[in-house]
């Protein structure tokens, strides 16, 4: 059988370098690399869609689901129903005693539960982070559990305790045999003070326990070596470290207890007249929608306003 001939060893040729390079071989600049299938295009038309587009959608759902109905309450407020100028209903509403006692009562309220918030809340979080006793971190994880509570239900457990035929009037009649009790403050404004405190507190306690798991205890133990007293070492280096918690907190209770509704309507203290109450009474009880909806606009003004001043305070403050 003859032999097929032989080839020639020499240095292998990739097959690339046989194939002559042509017109048709040659890449252009603008065309898409073999096997992209088209990324490129498509990656540069994503490009160049603007940024802004993306938020064009949650704009408009936030502006139909809260700014819509807030124009609403707006212009209720400049359109009276019984006709007349723009700002009528503002100047009658402004006039009238019942808004200026409403407005006065709930400030004070608000002032008054915020301070004692303040006060109550930074006791209880420095026992809880600093004085070691059995169940300090369940009570400190049961803080954060009654954040999830509604504000009517500490007010009905206080009427239970508190109210006219609660537990502590009963034991009084029980134990001098009068008629009844002499705890009627719950229909009062101090009432309504002691339970947005009870309410309230844990909103200032949260903050400050966070703050405090971040202090270091070196401090604590250096002041404590030097001979200073607790008292002192509170003062002059807790304290400073838990103000922006305090600021927090305390500007979050304020604008909570500024619209607080639900804790004045369950204690039944019918002498207590707050702005959200005096609106629920003015839509629902007398009808007078033009006057509610400018109630509602001071109230809003009021609210916003302060959210504003605590961020100032609070970006000068480091929080």
């Amino acid at each position: 059988m003859a032999e097929a001939p032989s080839v020639a060893a020499g240095p292998a040729v990739p097959a690339q370098a046989r194939t002559a390079p042509g017109p048709a071989s040659a890449a252009s600049p603008g065309s898409a690399p073999a096997g992209g299938g088209g990324a490129l295009p498509a990656a540069t038309a994503r490009r160049a869609i603007p940024h802004w587009v993306w938020t064009v959608p949650p704009v408009v759902v936030l502006g139909l689901v809260f700014l819509y109905p807030l124009a609403l309450v707006v212009q209720q407020s400049l359109t009276p129903e019984n006709g007349g100028g723009a700002f009528d209903a503002y100047a009658q509403v402004f006039a009238s005693h019942a808004f200026r006692e409403a407005l006065g009562t709930t400030v004070w309220l608000a002032v008054g539960a915020t301070a004692g918030c303040l006060v109550l809340g930074f006791v209880l979080a420095l026992v809880i982070a600093f004085v070691p006793f059995p169940g300090s971190r369940g009570v400190a994880k049961f803080i954060d559990v009654f954040l999830s509570f509604p504000s009517f239900l500490i007010t009905l457990a206080l009427l239970f305790i508190y109210g006219t035929v609660g537990m502590a009037n009963g034991a009084w009649a029980g134990l001098t045999g009068a008629a009844e009790g002499p705890f009627h403050f719950l229909t009062t404004p101090w009432g309504v003070l002691l339970a947005e405190i009870t309410y309230f507190t844990p909103f200032v306690m949260r903050p400050l326990l966070a703050a405090f798991s971040q202090l270091d205890t070196a401090q604590l133990e250096v002041a404590a070596g030097l001979g200073a007293r607790p008292a002192r070492i509170v003062r002059q280096v807790i304290l400073p470290e838990a103000l922006p918690a305090l600021a927090a907190g305390g500007s979050l209770v304020l604008v909570m207890c500024l619209n607080e509704f639900g804790i004045v309507l369950f204690t039944g203290a019918k002498d207590v007249t707050t702005l959200p109450m005096l609106i629920y009474g003015k839509a629902i009880l007398e009808s007078d929608y033009s006057a509610a909806c400018v109630v509602a606009v001071v109230n809003i003004a009021i609210s916003v306003g302060l959210f504003g001043l605590y961020r100032v305070v609070g970006k000068r403050a480091g929080a």
